[in-house]
C-alpha cells in the first residue's frame, strides 16, 4: 500500500475538503397550512399531500400541573 513520502501541509488537506459541505434541505411551503415541508412528502403539521388528507395528525394534549 503506497504511503506519502512527505507530510502534506494543512492548507493542502483543507483545499481537498472544501466540497465536504452539508447542503440545506430544499423546503417548500405546504399549500394547506403554509408550514415548511420537504417536497413530494406528506406535511408533518397537517397531514395533507397533493390537496388531500393523507394522514390524520393527532395533537398531543399538554399535561396540567396539579
Amino acid at each position: 500500500m503506497p504511503l506519502p513520502k512527505k507530510r502534506h501541509s494543512k492548507t493542502r488537506g483543507r483545499k481537498r475538503r472544501t466540497h465536504w459541505k452539508i447542503k440545506l434541505a430544499g423546503l417548500v411551503p405546504c399549500p394547506h397550512c403554509k408550514k415548511p415541508k420537504m417536497p413530494h412528502r406528506i406535511c408533518l403539521a397537517c397531514g395533507f399531500y397533493d390537496g388531500k388528507q393523507a394522514v390524520e395528525i393527532k395533537i398531543k394534549k399538554k399535561k396540567k400541573k396539579a
